[in-house]
């Protein structure tokens, strides 16, 4: 198999929400991944998998601006991730949600000022405009009235679909998830696979990071295997169930 990952041969007139060319990644001193040439297209849903060290969450954290590149080139969202630095990197970060496996919610808050507090900080001033917002991702993820909920008053199944709300308010095109089931029970893991499944719908990108290969066999994906310092295809979309 090439070293270059091609996502998908459809709809080349669209612009790729990722491109990575030769990229190589680098944790203090020590290379992480090589040769990493990837595209990822609208619409996309994909797996990321490997054991432990080998490079998940480096490719993550540089997708979202917060680990540089080495040496090669690459673009999410129409960003150059050679330009980014503390003080830009927020525009890369308003264009995507990101969804982490310990939900980083704010404890002292409640649901709704979680959300708004995320809002405020991308920007958003008109309370109706906030309001409004969260009302609709509340919705989104199976929430509506859990809004004046505190984060120890909710399951953990929920805590991550508010994680998941905080994600999608600035409507990304692109979702990154770093074992975002880590902590959940089985029924739980498919409930949340089977929301951020439906992300892809409308033209969002998904690429998420797990350890739970059983859920990987029931829900369709293309999957990605870090291993030995590079990043392959291992396996064809499985189909939807």
């Amino acid at each position: 198999m090439t070293d270059e990952i091609k996502m998908s041969d459809l709809n080349k007139s669209i612009s790729p929400l990722v491109i990575l060319k030769d990229v190589c990644l680098n944790h203090q001193e020590h290379q992480v991944l090589s040769g990493v040439n990837l595209q990822i297209d609208p619409g996309e849903f994909l797996y990321l998998i490997g054991k432990t060290g080998s490079g998940k969450s480096s490719l993550l954290r540089a997708l979202y601006g917060d680990l540089n590149l080495a040496s090669g080139s690459g673009e999410v969202c129409n960003t150059d991730l050679s330009n980014l630095n503390r003080r830009n990197v927020h525009k890369l970060r308003r264009k995507l949600g990101i969804v982490f496996q310990d939900f980083g919610l704010l404890t002292d808050r409640s649901v709704s000022d979680n959300l708004k507090f995320a809002l405020k900080a991308t920007g958003w001033r008109l309370k109706n405009e906030i309001k409004n917002r969260i009302d609709e991702v509340l919705e989104t993820v199976g929430l509506p009235h859990k809004g004046y909920k505190f984060p120890h008053e909710l399951s953990g199944g929920e805590q991550q679909r508010v994680a998941i709300a905080r994600a999608l308010l600035n409507s990304p095109d692109f979702v990154l998830a770093d074992e975002p089931t880590g902590n959940l029970d089985p029924e739980t893991t498919r409930e949340i696979l089977t929301l951020m499944h439906g992300l892809t719908t409308s033209g969002c990108s998904v690429i998420m990071a797990t350890h739970d290969h059983a859920s990987v066999e029931e829900f369709p994906g293309k999957i990605l295997k870090c291993e030995n310092g590079k990043i392959h295809q291992v396996k064809k979309t499985y189909e939807s169930v």
